[in-house]
């Protein structure tokens, strides 16, 4: 059986998920395109992360993407000036609460960004200037807790405003727009 992958933009409002059984009602990602049948999202982002999703018919496939293996980057916009002591305490991992318990996380990639990245307005407006300023960094991490980077960046005193993931290996988000959808061969997410 020919399987179907697909790389896109998830905006923010936006559930990771085709299906919500709960009344209320929820923006899902079978609104941004005619997927086929037995599509699944592999991973997830929150409803208020943006980036870089892979969805796939093929379950193998989502299971090696998920994988400790492949790292996955996120460019964060964060309350205040994000300053190198609080990256490197990222680095090496932070103490986070998870499932009711206190877990540390692993070792990660971080370093900051100078440049905003150009990924136009968010669906809905952060904030503006008067409540102080705001900073970007760049985090990587091969494990993914629940809402894991947004306590990470928290426990080091720089909570995220913004959240967008930019690549799953080497798949990169480059310049597709938010809700865009680009159907693929086949996921190149190792060298």
């Amino acid at each position: 059986m020919a399987h179907s992958h697909f790389i896109i933009h998830k905006p923010y409002g936006y559930l990771s998920q085709f299906i919500y059984e709960l009344k209320r009602k929820k923006k899902l990602l079978g609104e941004l395109y005619d997927f086929p049948k037995g599509t699944m999202a592999i991973g997830r982002l929150d409803e208020d992360s943006e980036g870089l999703l892979l969805l796939t018919t093929d379950g193998m496939m989502s299971e090696n993407i998920r994988s400790k293996k492949v790292d996955k980057e996120y460019y964060v916009q964060v309350d205040g000036i994000i300053n190198q002591e609080a990256i490197e305490q990222i680095q090496k991992g932070v103490e986070i609460g998870f499932n009711g318990t206190k877990y540390m996380t692993k070792p990660c990639k971080a370093s900051l960004i100078d440049q905003i990245p150009a990924f136009g307005a968010r669906g809905k407006k952060i904030r503006d200037e008067r409540h102080g300023p705001t900073s970007w960094a760049s985090i990587t991490v091969n494990e993914g807790k629940f809402r894991q980077v947004r306590k990470m960046t928290a426990a080091v005193g720089f909570p995220t405003l913004r959240l967008v993931r930019v690549r799953i290996g080497n798949i990169h988000l480059n310049d597709l727009q938010a809700g865009e959808v680009v159907e693929v061969e086949d996921f190149q997410t190792t060298e």
